[in-house]
């Protein structure tokens, strides 16, 4: 047995698709990739090195926005929060979401304006809280989302009167894996059942009331499409509710979620028809409709490049070990995602082709990129490629096993450039050397 993801084609491949029509083509494939220019980038910088398209955000951006082209697009910070990333995004119009205290300071030192930010709380520690209401006393425009009754509280405490939207649970989840299912996650927002209550007591202690927010789950397509409607269809009941008991409402967040093909043979997502669909479900509303993209327009715009160390033969497969792993890309050690995998080596289409198991050098058993999977015979030295790393590659990364993270290229106009240095062990022991210093 495979874990499928076949491997795309091994030899130079394709020039990059960019601008091939409007918004560019619905899905990047692996095989889409200059292996050429692919190995000069890792000649360069080194490996493990995450690469990212800035061109293809832009046409991504540009396909999404001709779907929606009367809501709000919010780019969801937490995909992928490289500076370019954000500058890009914010130059093409979005505004952006974001989920914690850090991705809000950065979204601001990306140039965001306050009227263009979402800071969408979800069980805020304290110190975020704090800084949130700081940033809204310069930038009275900023949204705050709040999806307790406690969240509220505790704003009112620090002084926040300003805009506020209700994070909702429509009790509707769906998405690519369990763990990614908020919608029925009482974690996330307020009771359905308890959200005109919520919202009439916050107007009465004189919040801003502006809008109305819910997300069904991440990763969403196919089947999955079906509940994405009755979650729309749920929220837009629940505006029209609103806007009779409590007055207009500016905008009706139904989140993001959209899903891309990780598998080489799955479809891309029918966006047109997921635009559609979500306008008849959502119905008759004053309020504008806002979306909160994230994987959608980053997913397909980035690879992560990785070195075969070490070729293993064991019972039943061969094992490839690589200078990436969990701590480099964490998807499949987490949610048991699939990744195409491609050898770049330039004789990789004349190789036999045998399954393999591709595993970093983190001391787990979960530290796997794909198991038996067929490969072009992998030899120590080469170099691999692994598709669809630019959403929750490098943001999920992490210094265990004392591992530095790996550096960041974009490329931009046929040009590269270094975004994020490499780490080294002294970055990561940094802050404990900083922390026994004396103080002045």
């Amino acid at each position: 047995m495979t874990d499928g993801g076949s491997e795309p084609a091994a030899d130079g491949g394709s020039e990059s698709s960019a601008g091939v029509e409007a918004g560019g083509p619905p899905v990047r494939r692996l095989a889409d990739w200059n292996a050429g220019e692919l190995r000069t980038l890792a000649g360069e910088y080194g490996t493990p090195l995450y690469v990212l398209d800035l061109d293809r955000v832009r046409e991504n951006y540009r396909r999404l926005a001709a779907a929606f082209p009367d809501a709000e697009l919010l780019y969801a910070a937490k995909a992928n929060a490289l500076g370019d990333v954000l500058e890009t995004l914010l130059a093409e119009g979005a505004g952006i979401e974001c989920a914690s205290a850090g991705e809000l300071e950065r979204a601001l030192a990306a140039g965001a304006p306050g009227e263009s930010l979402h800071y969408t709380a979800v069980n805020p520690p304290a110190r975020d809280l704090e800084y949130a209401v700081d940033v809204a006393a310069d930038h009275p425009r900023l949204t705050v989302v709040a999806g307790a009754t406690d969240t509220i509280d505790r704003l009112g405490e620090r002084g926040y009167d300003g805009r506020l939207a209700l994070r909702v649970n429509p009790g509707v989840g769906a998405g690519h894996h369990e763990k990614v299912r908020v919608g029925a996650d009482a974690k996330f927002g307020v009771p359905y059942d308890r959200a005109v209550e919520v919202l009439a007591d916050a107007a009465g202690r004189g919040f801003d009331v502006v809008g109305l927010h819910a997300h069904v789950g991440s990763g969403v397509s196919g089947e999955a499409l079906e509940a994405h409607r009755e979650f729309v269809s749920r929220m837009g009941e629940l505006a029209r509710t609103v806007e009779r008991e409590l007055g207009d409402l500016e905008f009706l967040d139904v989140g993001g979620g959209f899903g891309v093909p990780y598998r080489d043979d799955e479809e891309s997502l029918d966006l047109a028809a997921v635009a559609e669909a979500t306008r008849e479900a959502l119905g008759g509303v004053d309020a504008r409709l806002t979306v909160e993209p994230g994987r959608y327009l980053v997913a397909d715009a980035g690879v992560l490049l990785t070195r075969v160390n070490t070729v293993k033969e064991a019972p039943g497969t061969t094992v490839v070990g690589v200078d990436a792993g969990m701590t480099t890309l964490a998807r499949p050690a987490m949610y048991d995602a699939v990744h195409a995998i491609r050898s770049l080596e330039p004789d990789a289409s004349g190789r036999e082709r045998r399954p393999e198991t591709v595993t970093g050098p983190i001391c787990e058993g979960s530290d796997v990129l794909c198991r038996d999977r067929p490969l072009p015979a992998s030899e120590r030295g080469d170099l691999l490629a692994i598709g669809n790393a630019g959403a929750y590659g490098y943001e999920m990364a992490s210094v265990y096993n004392s591992r530095p993270r790996p550096a960041s290229v974009v490329l931009e106009g046929g040009q590269s450039r270094l975004a994020r240095r490499r780490e080294t062990v002294a970055d990561v022991v940094r802050p404990e050397r900083t922390a026994s210093e004396p103080r002045d």
